[in-house]
């Protein structure tokens, strides 16, 4: 034990001895200074430039651009930054996706190609869901006052939902329905009988895009409306509109025809479409009005 001791007190004291460093010149031997130093004054400098190194490592990496070369290290910034991107395409995505439901609705009305699983909103009872569905009775009275609010609802910057569209929607001619909408028979429209050249009048305000001639359906004209709203008007025997055109709801787009080599006497072939799906207008128009 005492050995142990003698070797602390030794080790101990060689730590704190003092050493002299001398610098001399070499010519003249004069003394140009002097440095007084110690192991342990050897060891307290080391461990200060380490720390002074280390604190000023990791405030210039910390508090500079440089942190975003460490691997794995993400900045706040960048991670919110990938979030936003995620998100947006994520949106992206669905609005590709709405396009492409659209365009195949209008690439659907205009060859009567329809694929009912794909381009239906009926389920599979042939129903409307119930968000779309209720009573078909509305009178005229509330008629015009739900007109008078998809007109204020135009400038609005939140739209409604769907369920805010029904029964608004002005009824494109006035005369009696030979053929109903029926998905078994793939008939995805309400067939009109009209007199030659009776008025055919847009649904609701949008704009015209399409109005051309089609062997099948003759002379079609195509409107967008606002919530994802397509009407589709087939075998008119004129159009008043082009493409492009802005109409209003009520206002004469066309005149009632018998043309296109599927038409079977005279009479308007109206579709609708909602966000890219075949519905039946009757859940959405009173067709009760006639001559």
């Amino acid at each position: 034990m005492a050995k142990e001791k003698k070797k602390k007190r030794l080790w101990v004291q060689n730590l704190l001895n003092r050493y002299r460093m001398v610098v001399i010149n070499e010519t003249t031997f004069e003394e140009m200074f002097y440095l007084r130093i110690s192991q342990f004054n050897i060891i307290v400098l080391i461990f200060l430039f380490t720390s002074l190194i280390a604190l000023g490592s990791f405030f210039f990496i910390a508090y500079t651009p440089m942190k975003e070369f460490i691997p794995g290290y993400t900045s706040l910034s960048i991670r919110k930054e990938a979030i936003r991107n995620s998100f947006l395409l994520d949106s992206l995505s669905i609005e590709f996706e709405k396009k492409d439901r659209f365009i195949m609705s209008i690439k659907s009305a205009l060859t009567g190609e329809i694929n009912t699983k794909e381009n239906s909103l009926l389920d599979a009872n042939g129903e409307l869901p119930k968000a779309l569905n209720s009573d078909n009775q509305m009178s005229k009275a509330d008629s015009l006052l739900r007109l008078e609010v998809i007109q204020e609802d135009k400038y609005n910057v939140i739209p409604n939902n769907l369920s805010s569209v029904k029964y608004l929607l002005y009824q494109p001619a006035v005369g009696p329905i030979s053929q109903k909408y029926d998905t078994d028979k793939k008939h995805f429209a309400v067939d009109i009988a009209l007199d030659e050249n009776a008025p055919i009048m847009a649904v609701a305000h949008g704009t015209v895009i399409f109005s051309e001639w089609t062997a099948e359906t003759g002379y079609v004209i195509i409107v967008k409306h606002d919530y994802g709203l397509l009407s589709v008007y087939k075998h008119n025997s004129s159009l008043e509109k082009v493409q492009g055109d802005l109409v209003k709801a009520g206002e004469v787009i066309a005149k009632a025809g018998d043309t296109g080599e599927l038409s079977t006497g005279w009479h308007l072939h109206f579709e609708l479409w909602i966000n890219g799906y075949s519905v039946d207008p009757a859940h959405f128009i009173d067709f009760s009005k006639t001559l």
